[in-house]
């Protein structure tokens, strides 16, 4: 490992990995301006992960805000040609609060887009790629999947109100058996109707199995066809490490068919994202289907503590008997190496080193080894 790579942090290595993952694949690099106008996001605040947004007024009285999402831009700026296909990912700076720090951050995003003449193919190959990305960021991760047609075929089968429905999308969300049955008795749902919300919760888990309990749910054709459909596009992808996971539930008036969610070990939230977002095109008045994921790199951050067990490598002591020159070469000799190092006078507090060493004029002594 050279020092450039030791000095990344986790988010920073990740965005020069997936960079060169999604270019293998064709994707081309999607470059915009940092602020769209204000009404784009007031249009879709439900879409965004905080309706939180920065504006300001520009030199011509137009009201701008500085991009909280990238989604919203690339659709808004994409002309979809028929029968083709356009696949795009992108690096870039977004403006919105943090869910840690409850303040406006400037957030390194990346992802990737492909809107057009979406197939099943397509979809799978960036179920893939979403895949790939955790794998790229740690080997301990997990993809959940769900798929809201299904979803929303069943809601329409039991029969609930618009108003019931978002709340029992809310309770599936938290995982909330008891909420949900409580919300079928109040809409007076049939309890046979209502067991099919559970059965559909016991069709979480792994691919193969969950898609066999999926067949054997409802027995009528366009059910079958849909999980027909499911099963082509998870048949298209390794399923180690995937799941699938009804209680994964989006805003269908944005979203439809399948929809994900990735997690990596050491971070207690996901970070990855993503889905079909059919509906948002339809929306924003454009004739294509979509599909996509965000990840989402400042999440990233609390892996620092997780995967690396030193801040450096080596703690260099000096004194004022030493000279710059003879401190410099010492620096420059670890450097050289690979290491990573750093020149103090004291050891930093909190500072986690693998070795201590001291300069003299006669050479480096080591004073303290860790594991």
């Amino acid at each position: 490992m050279n020092a450039k790579q030791m000095t990344l942090k986790p988010e920073e290595a990740a965005i020069f990995r997936l960079r060169e993952l999604y270019g293998r694949y064709g994707y081309t690099q999607y470059k915009m301006s940092k602020f769209e106008e204000y009404d784009l996001y007031v249009r879709n605040k439900s879409f965004l992960i905080s309706d939180s947004v920065i504006t300001f007024t520009d030199t011509n009285g137009k009201l701008m805000a500085l991009k909280p999402d990238v989604t919203l831009s690339i659709v808004k700026n994409t002309k979809p040609i028929a029968g083709q296909v356009q696949k795009v990912y992108y690096n870039e700076n977004v403006y919105r609060v943090s869910g840690r720090s409850h303040a406006f951050r400037e957030i390194m995003q990346t992802g990737l887009e492909c809107l057009g003449d979406i197939d099943d193919y397509c979809l799978g190959e960036v179920l893939t790629l979403a895949k790939e990305s955790l794998a790229c960021i740690s080997e301990r991760y997990i993809l959940d999947v769900s798929h809201l047609g299904l979803l929303s075929l069943l809601l329409d089968r039991i029969g609930i109100s618009p108003a019931g429905r978002r709340r029992l999308l809310e309770s599936l969300a938290h995982k909330s058996l008891h909420d949900a049955e409580l919300i079928c008795r109040e809409e007076g749902i049939a309890p046979e109707n209502a067991d099919l919300l559970a059965r559909l919760n016991s069709c979480s888990g792994e691919v193969t199995s969950a898609l066999k309990k999926l067949y054997a749910l409802l027995p009528d054709a366009e059910w079958q066809s849909a999980v027909a459909q499911f099963e082509s596009v998870l048949s298209s992808i390794p399923t180690d490490n995937v799941r699938i996971d009804f209680s994964l539930v989006s805003d269908m008036r944005y979203y439809n068919g399948i929809v994900f969610q990735g997690f990596v070990e050491g971070v207690p939230e996901s970070i990855l994202s993503g889905g079909q977002y059919d509906r948002l095109m339809q929306r924003m008045e454009k004739r294509a289907g979509a599909v996509g994921f965000a990840v989402y790199l400042d999440r990233l951050e609390g892996l620092a503590a997780t995967q690396r067990a030193f801040d450096v490598d080596t703690v260099l002591l000096y004194d004022e008997t030493i000279s710059p020159k003879t401190v410099r070469e010492a620096v420059g000799a670890y450097i050289a190496e690979g290491v990573s190092v750093t020149a103090q006078k004291s050891v930093p507090e909190r500072l986690k080193y693998r070795r201590l060493c001291k300069v003299t004029e006669s050479g480096v002594k080591i004073l303290e080894e860790n594991a």
